[in-house]
């Protein structure tokens, strides 16, 4: 497993209404690597608003249509959970992802 990967994550969470959402894990490598048993994911939606805090995904990330990472949603998800791999975000993405995560964290 990877920082920037996409997992399909069946029922993460019991409020959300769908049975599964796609994740992508955005927590420091060091930490994926460890024996910790959780990542911190941000859910991938097919709604995007162009929020500083969205990163907009589709295809090229091998999801089925154009959605959104939403980096205001960020959860902790066991790794346990993260065994459906969907594809992964280039060095572009991954930049624009930490911007994203910076804004929605209030680091800048």
């Amino acid at each position: 497993m990877k920082r920037a990967e996409l997992y399909r994550v069946y029922r993460a969470d019991r409020n959300d209404p769908r049975k599964m959402r796609v994740f992508a894990v955005v927590s420091r490598q060091a930490l994926i690597d460890s024996g910790y048993a959780t990542v911190v994911c941000a859910p991938v939606f097919s709604s995007y608003s162009g929020l500083a805090t969205q990163v907009p995904v589709g295809v090229e990330e091998g999801l089925k249509h154009e959605s959104a990472v939403h980096c205001d949603g960020l959860m902790s998800v066991p790794k346990s959970l993260l065994t459906d791999f969907v594809g992964s975000l280039k060095q572009d993405k991954l930049a624009v992802l930490d911007r994203a995560l910076e804004v929605s964290l209030g680091l800048r």
